[in-house]
């Protein structure tokens, strides 16, 4: 299996391709904000054939370039109702104003394909299968996607904007809910082995081992203690 990954854009937010092998179908994960053009490079690199994107959430940082990528291969984007108002109102969904020279640069709306994901759905896209979690609390319609183990290749998990290294994603944007948030990490990550990659909306990897151990929210929650304070950062 190949991924490839960068960190895109104002915010740094990593955008996602998966493919079986080098020369194949792909999926895109996450092109966000100015990630249209190290989408290309990647395609080219790698000799990629895009047939969808997926997305974790709808926010701005993940969602800029769904536009020009969507129409520049013909291809569908996948998101959840929750969060699909998000592509054509993003100033809403995060509750203030960008300001004008940012804003200038994103391109709003939806590609002219959009398609709903749903929780426990099953996507076959390029040859492969991704799992999808809906993981509410960083916003409404936050999900996760998940491939299986494969040879000696251990399972992934893109979680978004759900579970970092060291830490989560913030919940005290419109839509956002802590108590929802702890309720998607028990859900969605406490049951996953330790060999789990986890590929994070922003950062660097990490493994759902490392973050049992380390990671004070998933901590706690595996503790069953109650609320705690989340980060105040990022998108």
């Amino acid at each position: 299996m190949l991924i490839a990954g960068f960190p895109a854009g104002a915010w740094g937010t990593n955008c996602y391709l998966v493919a079986p092998a080098a020369g194949e179908e792909c999926v895109i994960i996450d092109p966000g904000h100015q990630a249209a053009e190290g989408v290309e490079e990647a395609l080219r690199k790698h000799r990629l054939k895009p047939v969808a994107v997926v997305l974790t959430h709808g926010h701005i940082d993940h969602v800029a370039s769904v536009v020009p990528v969507c129409g520049a291969h013909g291809v569908p984007a996948w998101i959840h109702p929750e969060d699909r108002y998000m592509m054509s109102d993003p100033e809403k969904a995060i509750g203030r104003s960008f300001g004008m020279p940012l804003l200038g640069e994103l391109t709003v709306g939806e590609p002219d394909d959009v398609r709903e994901l749903t929780d426990g759905a099953r996507l076959e896209l390029a040859g492969l299968e991704f799992s999808v979690a809906h993981a509410p609390g960083h916003t409404k319609g936050s999900v996760t996607f998940g491939l299986p183990q494969a040879a000696d290749i251990p399972p992934v998990l893109f979680s978004g904007d759900l579970l970092f290294a060291g830490s989560i994603g913030r919940t005290d944007l419109p839509g956002g809910s802590m108590e929802d948030m702890l309720d998607s990490l028990a859900r969605v990550c406490l049951p996953l082995d330790d060999s789990t990659v986890v590929l994070p909306g922003h950062n660097e990897h990490t493994t759902i081992g490392r973050e049992r151990a380390t990671n004070p929210y998933l901590r706690q929650v595996a503790a069953g203690q109650g609320a705690v304070q989340a980060p105040r950062r990022g998108m």
